[in-house]
């Protein structure tokens, strides 16, 4: 019988001009970029937040504390990392990853195929297994900012050992 868990992830930035803007790992020609402590990446942050909450790892803040200066504009792939590290070692793997971005602009039909390949490769698992959908904050007066909602499933791959 196969072991399963499901991880939730949620972060929200607003835009600002003379930043990046970086996107699933990606970073996007567009005038202005998303505000945060590391690159603002929220997808990516709330990937990591998924990955965490489903292995009961705390969230992102918990790790990467924006008070502290070497995450200062860090990229949010290192979170990533981290947090599928943290995920593999215990003894889980990705079964799939659905994700809703919610935000005005940068449409994301033109750069949808280039994010799920990112992401994907991110988290080293197939295109496939990457849902990326796009959604406008339709009468949520939040134009100026991106939202980005990420649910993962996990599968029990070992059992992790335990060190005395």
């Amino acid at each position: 019988m196969s072991e399963y868990r499901i991880g939730s992830g949620w972060d929200s930035h607003v835009f600002v001009a003379g930043r990046p803007l970086w996107l699933g790992g990606q970073r996007l020609e567009h005038p202005s970029g998303l505000a945060g402590h590391s690159d603002g990446d929220v997808l990516l942050h709330a990937i990591c937040d998924a990955l965490l909450g489903a292995i009961a790892a705390g969230d992102i803040g918990s790790h990467f504390s924006s008070s502290d200066p070497r995450w200062r504009d860090a990229a949010s792939s290192q979170f990533v990392r981290h947090a599928l590290g943290l995920t593999q070692q215990a003894g889980w793997s990705i079964v799939n990853l659905d994700a809703n971005l919610i935000l005005d602009h940068p449409r994301l039909e033109p750069i949808r195929a280039q994010l799920r390949g990112s992401v994907a490769a991110l988290l080293d698992i197939a295109e496939e297994r990457v849902s990326l959908k796009a959604k406008t904050p339709e009468g949520l007066a939040t134009a100026d900012a991106a939202i980005a909602q990420v649910t993962i499933l996990l599968q029990r791959i070992a059992i992790p050992s335990v060190i005395d």
